[in-house]
């Protein structure tokens, strides 16, 4: 394999460095051709290492609690393409019995359409997309019948093709719609809420189970009536419809008055639900604090209060005027931090870190400080750089936050990771440092985690 791998090196460096101008036309579309199948087996030979790194329990032995998460780090691809490649390995890859007796690929004809590079990821994509959404009745055999017409369909066309193909197989499949079953509810379930986009907004698109629609709409035929709880209406009553307490004729008022469209009323009413829910206080603590939205801006945009964007304490982002709105009943609390951004003296004799120290964590690292890592404050622990046992001090400037994951790797075997703070005299002076294992970087230089301080490095740059 490695004196394969050396041959393949040499081949690319081949094609990087020959020239191109003498080539004719065809001759350009047919190297096209042979690049993309070439690179189409690569994926293939992508899934066969994976399923060699899982049955040999690598991941699990350098410290991951996932190959997702060894993917990352050891390739540097984002979480998405990480785990787009474990699930394509799942569903194309050759697995083995506890025996060690190999076992057919899921989708065996898609699996052997890209080992003969007449297929890529976006064909694969749309094949177990469509596979997916075969209900759970339609029997084995029609099943591999369906696959094998994909895989088919696939050699031939674009994954546009094998998409809209498979609408009408699914519909030949299932003619009546009567053949889904709770299995196949409890499978395609789910919620998800995506990342914030330029204008700070967020979609949501998912499938709610039977029992969840049941139970959503009592609640927005009362939190999503037309008149209530609508922010562009100051008279606009509040919560519950149904509330005793709200005045008859002043909803009616607010309804005639109300242009929103549903969907702008279901957003208004869950807006609404989750205010209250976090208010009543029925969802207690979360590590250490009260479960609350922490918002952290700087002295100027309090002072300015209008333009740039505050952070809250799950990664998101909120213009300063709506951040003020919310703090208008809050309990403010002021930290201070050095010119570097570190927050000054906050120390105490006990192992575990005190409120007020992993409120100003929050405010100081945003998240996890492992380099790379996106978990937001919410999902992290305190860590101590240097750790208790080993004579590490429960102060601020010893302190740091990371997710449970990373914290894991963070040992003293031979796949672990350690931290410091940054030196006074380095770019980032009292930083949290990680220092990776040799798997992850031979030379072990130290990282410094700049995915909750985009703005840093552009900073950094200027100055130079």
């Amino acid at each position: 394999m490695v004196q394969h791998l050396s041959m393949l090196a040499a081949a690319v460096d081949g094609l990087l460095d020959a020239g191109l101008t003498e080539m004719s036309d065809g001759e350009v579309v047919d190297m096209m051709r042979g690049v993309e199948q070439s690179l189409r087996r690569a994926d293939a030979l992508s899934h066969r290492l994976i399923v060699e790194s899982v049955e040999r329990s690598v991941p699990a032995s350098l410290g991951y609690n996932s190959p997702k998460k060894m993917l990352i780090d050891v390739l540097r691809i984002s979480a998405a393409d990480a785990s787009a490649r474990v699930a394509a390995a799942r569903e194309l890859g050759v697995w083995h019995t506890l025996s060690g007796d190999p076992m057919p690929p899921a989708l065996p004809e898609t699996a052997a359409a890209q080992h003969d590079g007449a297929i890529g990821v976006g064909h694969v994509r749309a094949i177990t997309k469509v596979m997916r959404k075969i209900p759970h009745a339609v029997g084995n055999e029609a099943l591999a019948d369906a696959e094998a017409v994909l895989a088919r369909l696939a050699r031939e066309g674009t994954p546009e093709d094998v998409e809209q193909a498979g609408h009408r197989l699914l519909a030949y499949l299932n003619p009546d719609g009567n053949l889904g079953d709770d299995r196949d509810r409890k499978r395609r379930r789910g919620i998800s809420i995506g990342r914030q986009d330029t204008e700070l907004m967020s979609k949501i698109s998912g499938e709610l189970d039977p029992v969840a629609r049941a139970l959503l709409d009592p609640i927005l035929a009362k939190w999503a009536r037309p008149g209530m709880n609508n922010p562009d209406d100051p008279e606009s009553p509040s919560g519950d419809a149904e509330d005793p307490s709200i005045d008859r004729e002043m909803l009616a008022a607010a309804a005639a008055r109300d242009t929103r469209t549903a969907a702008q009323r279901h957003h208004d009413a869950f807006s609404a639900m989750f205010r209250v829910l976090l208010e009543s206080g029925m969802l207690g603590r979360h590590r250490g604090l009260p479960t609350t939205v922490i918002v952290t801006m700087t002295l100027e945009q309090l002072e300015r209060a209008i333009g740039g964007l505050a952070t809250t304490a799950t990664g998101g982002l909120l213009p300063i005027e709506d951040a003020l709105a919310m703090a208008e009943d809050a309990h403010p609390v002021l930290a201070l931090f050095d010119h570097a951004g570190r927050p000054l003296h906050l120390g105490r004799r006990r192992r575990l870190a005190g409120a007020d120290q992993r409120l100003a964590l929050i405010a100081a690292d945003a998240g996890c400080t492992r380099p790379g890592c996106a978990a937001p404050a919410s999902l992290c622990a305190v860590h101590h750089v240097t750790d208790w046992h080993k004579g590490g001090r429960t102060d601020i400037d010893s302190l740091a936050l990371v997710c449970d994951a990373c914290h894991a790797q963070v040992n003293d075997g031979p796949a672990g990771w350690s931290t410091r703070s940054a030196p006074e005299h380095s770019t980032y002076p009292g930083r949290t440092e990680w220092i990776p294992p040799p798997h992850i970087d031979p030379t072990r230089r130290p990282r410094i985690n700049h995915r909750h301080h985009p703005g840093e490095l552009i900073e950094h740059a200027r100055r130079q």
